[in-house]
């Protein structure tokens, strides 16, 4: 007899959240490499030997898909934030009281998990916030035409670039380190994903040819 493979809704709603953040991340973090080696999208008065050089797509194709992955990255870590806030306030509440001397503390392996898991939110957080200050902003110096090119909103545009760019490095590394001691449960879970979907698709099927 054909085993029934199982899983909840709750972590069918969970597995498709975190696929739309990592497919985000992924596609944000692959053309933001293209922005790291192509920093400059201007001509420069012919200084910049880069000017035009196209890879697969344009310029303004890769600010495009870097701009809308992170889009989708930051609108499914809300969602999933929101879904588990009560989880969040749980562990906020927990983390204090172990700080304080108060709590039963966290066993070795979830200290690493919560740390990567800091980093990973802390490190979100700056590259998102910084995402957001160049997407308000317009685009090219312009030859000096363009008077919101920096406006020195607190950094200047080159900082908030670095800091955009770092945070960006750090989310990245910590995401991948929690992929790699996550990766067992990752697979599992997908394949019982999609086993569970496939087996809903063909049992109407399996019904009607008994009928």
């Amino acid at each position: 007899m054909k085993e029934t493979i199982r899983i909840s809704k709750q972590t069918q709603q969970n597995w498709v959240i975190d696929t739309a953040v990592f497919a985000g991340a992924l596609l944000a973090g692959l053309t933001g490499i293209y922005f790291l080696y192509l920093p400059s999208g201007g001509y420069e008065g012919g200084r910049n030997p880069t000017f035009g050089l196209s890879i697969l797509f344009g310029r303004d194709t890769w600010s495009d898909l870097h701009t809308w992955g992170g889009i989708l990255m930051i609108l499914a870590v809300v969602i999933h934030f929101a879904i588990h806030w009560q989880w969040v306030k749980m562990m906020s509440r927990r983390i204090g009281r172990t700080l304080m001397g108060r709590g039963n503390g966290f066993s070795r392996g979830a200290k690493i998990n919560l740390i990567i898991d800091l980093v990973i939110g802390f490190s979100f957080l700056i590259t998102a916030v910084s995402g957001i200050y160049f997407l308000f902003l317009p685009h090219g110096y312009q030859g000096g035409r363009n008077p919101g090119w920096d406006p020195g909103l607190l950094f200047s545009r080159t900082t908030w670039d670095l800091i955009h760019t770092w945070a960006a490095v750090a989310m990245i590394l910590a995401a991948s380190l929690h992929l790699l001691i996550h990766w067992r449960w990752v697979v599992n879970v997908t394949r019982r994903f999609f086993l569970s979907l496939r087996q809903q698709i063909q049992t109407p099927r399996i019904t009607s040819i008994s009928h």
